[in-house]
């Protein structure tokens, strides 16, 4: 399949590379860099892009907006961990959910196998976030 020239975006080499978007097609594994810009597509925002930005809005160094980062990330892993929930007014609230186990079946096989009960990190937004977003 081929894609729009506005998907792409040259790199050092000046070759082209799919941006790193959410667009139904899987892109190359690349960071994606400022000159990505499309319209109509989000673009992902990962750990350092976090860190850069809370560094430059907040003028501190990126050291120390990691380590703010990184704290913020293991309280809330640790309160999960100790099966606590996590709310944030204005963004949303962290908690486990607990599913039982239960008998499924192999689809390539069709052999009955026994599926362990597990515990998921569950994430919901809040009121204020969704009235953000939705404005």
């Amino acid at each position: 399949m081929r894609l729009p020239l506005s998907q792409y975006e040259k790199n050092a080499s000046g070759s082209l590379r799919l941006c790193s978007v959410r667009s139904g097609v899987t892109p190359t594994r690349h960071r994606p860099s400022p000159s990505c810009q499309l319209s109509g597509m989000e673009q992902l925002m990962n750990k350092s892009e976090l860190i850069k930005t809370l560094a430059d809005e907040n003028a501190i160094s990126v050291d120390e907006s990691t380590v703010v980062v990184n704290t913020f990330f293991d309280s809330v892993k640790k309160a999960l961990l100790e099966n606590r929930r996590v709310e944030i007014r204005g963004l949303g609230s962290f908690k486990i959910k607990e599913y039982q186990g239960y008998s499924g079946r192999n689809p390539k096989t069709g052999e009955v196998v026994s599926v362990a009960p597990k515990k998921l990190p569950f994430f919901r937004a809040g009121k204020e976030l969704k009235e953000y977003i939705n404005s």
